[in-house]
């Protein structure tokens, strides 16, 4: 009988955007929505989300990284993706030099940016544009 294979799952979130990575012991392939993270277009989103595997090199080697994002446009994917993948990094290498490393990097790997969008109001087409009055 097999033992079962070690599996982290962790999320990210950026504005509207929520990303939800799974890793398993591999040989380093990264895939966000089923396409392999090399073939990811635009090139400024795709070097976002690589920033925690160049950060924690020797750990990404060892694991295959499947991430789902939905929502959101492609930078705020990105950064969510990025979330997401930090810290499945940090939960599988269970090292706090890792997340040492992490905040001397760039603290938003790990924690995120905690602003949502605002909602809509009432008398307006947005949060806080209004519809115009004329009273001559």
């Amino acid at each position: 009988m097999k033992a079962k294979a070690k599996v982290i799952q962790a999320s990210g979130k950026r504005k509207t955007a929520i990303a939800r990575a799974t890793l398993r012991k591999g040989t380093g392939k990264v895939r966000i929505n089923k396409k392999a993270l090399e073939v990811m277009e635009p090139e400024m989103a795709k070097l976002k989300i690589m920033e925690p595997l160049l950060v924690a090199e020797e750990v990404a080697k060892k694991v295959d990284i499947d991430v789902n994002v939905i929502g959101g446009g492609f930078m705020g994917q990105a950064e969510a993706a990025r979330i997401a993948i930090g810290n499945a990094l940090l939960n599988f290498a269970g090292d706090e030099k890792l997340q040492e490393k992490f905040f001397e990097y760039d603290k938003s790997i790990i924690k995120g940016d905690h602003r949502r969008k605002e909602t809509k109001k009432v008398g307006g087409r947005g949060a806080r544009s209004k519809k115009q009055k004329s009273y001559r």
